[in-house]
């Protein structure tokens, strides 16, 4: 059987951050990984204050476009983790968010990182909303405000990591 290759074959840059994975499932997570970006990936874990008994990792990579959706694929079917992927080619991109409470999000983004709203998506918030508060949390969710508040505190680890040495 023939391999179907993707017609478009823009490269990209990208970054996997997942924020906290249990201990027991890091070499299934790195074999997935591998798998999909390629076996010189090098995959460094962290422990995860903020969970107790879970790690944190983050990679970059540069390769034809397409990963990140993988990534998120093969991620996702891990109900305990909580991860972004930020997949970018020249002038648009694609965050991927995932809570095991929340599910997947997936944006679009311009090249600046703003997320974009296409016109059916509005349409549908608005359709849906009868009341202001409806309709701000219809928009709120769509952008990924939810997702944000529980994903901030984990970024603001390696922040404060970093800070103590700049201190130097």
């Amino acid at each position: 059987m023939e391999r179907i290759s993707p017609t478009n074959n823009a490269v990209s840059t990208g970054s996997l951050i997942i924020h906290s994975a249990p201990s027991a499932l890091r070499t299934h997570i790195d074999w997935a990984i591998k798998d999909i970006l390629g076996t010189s990936v090098q995959i460094q874990w962290r422990p995860q204050p903020n969970f107790v008994g879970t790690y944190r990792t983050e990679i970059t990579w540069r390769d034809l476009a397409g990963n990140a959706a993988k990534l998120c694929s093969a991620l996702s079917s891990w109900h305990y983790l909580r991860f972004e992927i930020f997949e970018a080619t020249n002038n648009e991109g694609e965050l991927f968010r995932f809570l095991p409470e929340l599910g997947i999000l997936r944006n679009q983004t311009d090249g600046a990182g703003n997320i974009l709203l296409t016109d059916s998506v509005v349409v549908n918030a608005l359709s849906s909303s009868f009341e202001e508060d409806e309709l701000r949390n219809a928009i709120n969710r769509i952008l990924g405000k939810p997702w944000e508040e529980v994903l901030e505190p984990l970024r603001a680890i390696d922040q404060r990591e970093v800070a103590p040495l700049k201190a130097i």
